[in-house]
């Protein structure tokens, strides 16, 4: 009796080990590189040169993919807070990247003359005003796309303006930024490269924040509730003014360029923030 006692006890104790055992699928741990891509890393770039349509690239002030078909990046993540923003002057000197693996083509700065857009950036030179050092590395060649003046003097320039209004009121702002498609308007009209055919011109131009108040711990920190905000433009002279108008979801932009911009996130706070229209205020 009581060796048949203990036989069960065993049963039961094993059974039981098994349902605390139970492999229960979790969220594979992300390792960002650098803040900047605390989200994660959009189109799973890599810095082995194997994909140079999608080679990672890492500075201190921002993260992203270039893409070496067409001149440009296909994204750019960066982290804007109080601690980005100072007093370093506009530094305008824009170069060619000479941290591009060699034997690449590296556009230069007068690649873009004459062309009818502007040497649009991703990361604005305003949002890295802390050092002249962290100013003068937004104007790398690599971190420009051809973009029509008007979106990239009025609409655009009003959006990041706003971004940093966020944070002169106690935000910090996560920021993606990319293009896709071929073909844009600019002052001389519609063209779909630039550069004697080595700058693509982008049909599409977009850009994602997530807005939180300032703190520590900030992946922790995002819940359902996080503002985010998701804009995806057409890359035109004749764009409306109000960034506003082209507000639109994370998961409308993951569809048209195949990319996972908020990988990080838990699944569940992820698929919600995803399927938001923002409806906040505009500036």
């Amino acid at each position: 009796m009581r060796n048949r006692f203990y036989l069960v006890l065993a049963a039961v104790l094993v059974l039981a080990g098994c349902k605390e055992t139970e492999v229960i699928p979790q969220q594979p741990i992300y390792t960002p590189i650098s803040a900047h891509v605390a989200l994660g890393n959009p189109s799973q770039a890599t810095a082995d040169g194997t994909d140079p349509a999608n080679f990672l690239m890492v500075k201190d002030q921002y993260v992203f993919s270039y893409n070496r078909e067409r001149g440009t990046p296909n994204w750019v993540s960066w982290h804007v807070s109080r601690h980005w923003v100072g007093n370093a002057l506009r530094q305008d000197d824009f170069r060619a990247d000479a941290t591009l693996p060699a034997g690449w083509y590296r556009v230069g700065p007068s690649a873009y003359t004459g062309s009818g857009f502007d040497r649009g950036h991703n990361i604005p030179s305003a949002d890295r005003t802390r050092t002249v050092e962290d100013n003068s590395a937004t104007f790398l060649m690599t971190n420009m796309i051809p973009q029509a003046p008007n979106h990239n003097r009025v609409t655009w320039a009003s959006l990041e303006d706003y971004t940093r209004d966020l944070v002169r009121q106690g935000m910090e702002v996560y920021v993606i930024m990319g293009s896709y498609g071929i073909g844009g308007t600019g002052s001389n009209g519609a063209a779909t490269t630039i550069d004697k055919g080595r700058v693509a011109v982008p049909a599409m131009i977009w850009k994602v924040l997530v807005v939180l108040e300032e703190g520590e711990d900030d992946l922790q920190r995002i819940t359902a509730n996080t503002r985010i905000i998701a804009v995806n433009t057409p890359n035109t002279n004749q764009v409306l003014a109000d960034w506003g108008t082209y507000r639109t979801t994370v998961d409308a932009i993951e569809r048209e360029t195949g990319y996972d911009l908020l990988s990080a996130l838990p699944d569940q706070i992820e698929a919600v923030l995803e399927a938001r229209v923002d409806t906040g205020p505009t500036r």
